[in-house]
């Protein structure tokens, strides 16, 4: 018997299924309805915590992550570039309410495919998923341009990663158990940081990061 290929008609009723990671209930609800109300988009999984994001996706196999840039337990980015590495298959939206460029250069180095605003128009954002889940790139132009007229940051995701939780006034402990680390390496994470940066201590660290958006 010979299988004939699906045609363009029989594709568009093909259902992209979508994880999606907020923590704020009241704008993870609005999303998840925004989103189920497109035909082809159902969001299969909802979770709060960057931590929750990689397990969740392994047991429900998303075509594509749609994760907001900052999440408590583990930030957005790191979660994305995790979601590569394990689920090679499953492809991702960076959501923000801040445009600023440094945060658009980070989701690029991570290679995420797509990078938008949490106040674009819901047709918009629909249609990134839809983008992003063929394996194209959506990212505004206007911030992907001024992205690429910043500095290069010189720290890693993890590194960026551990600076920001410093950054909330947590003790080396504290970052320790909230990433999962042992305090030594937290320790020697820091230290890297404070040389690559050229920092006076962590606080400078923390000082030069921010202005130059990389936080």
């Amino acid at each position: 018997m010979t299988t004939e290929p699906l045609n363009w008609g029989a594709r568009c009723f093909v259902v992209i299924k979508v994880l999606l990671a907020e923590d704020m209930h009241m704008v993870r609800g609005a999303l998840v309805a925004l989103l189920n109300m497109e035909s082809d988009i159902e969001v299969v999984a909802q979770v709060a915590a960057g931590d929750q994001i990689l397990p969740t996706a392994k047991a429900v196999q998303p075509d594509v992550a749609v994760i907001d840039i900052d999440l408590p337990g583990k930030d957005g980015l790191t979660a994305a570039v995790e979601i590569h590495e394990s689920l090679p298959g499953c492809h991702t939206l960076i959501l923000t309410s801040l445009g600023r460029p440094g945060t658009v250069r980070r989701a690029l180095d991570a290679k995420v495919n797509g990078f938008l605003l949490k106040d674009a128009p819901s047709d918009k954002l629909a249609n990134a998923v839809r983008s992003v889940a063929i394996g194209r790139r959506v990212i505004d132009s206007e911030l992907a341009l001024a992205a690429w007229e910043t500095d290069d940051c010189p720290l890693t995701t993890r590194e960026i990663e551990i600076l920001r939780v410093t950054a909330r006034g947590r003790t080396v402990a504290d970052i320790a158990a909230e990433l999962f680390l042992s305090p030594g390496t937290v320790r020697n994470y820091l230290a890297a940081i404070v040389t690559k940066l050229n920092a006076r201590n962590r606080v400078h660290a923390i000082r030069i990061a921010t202005d130059a958006e990389w936080l």
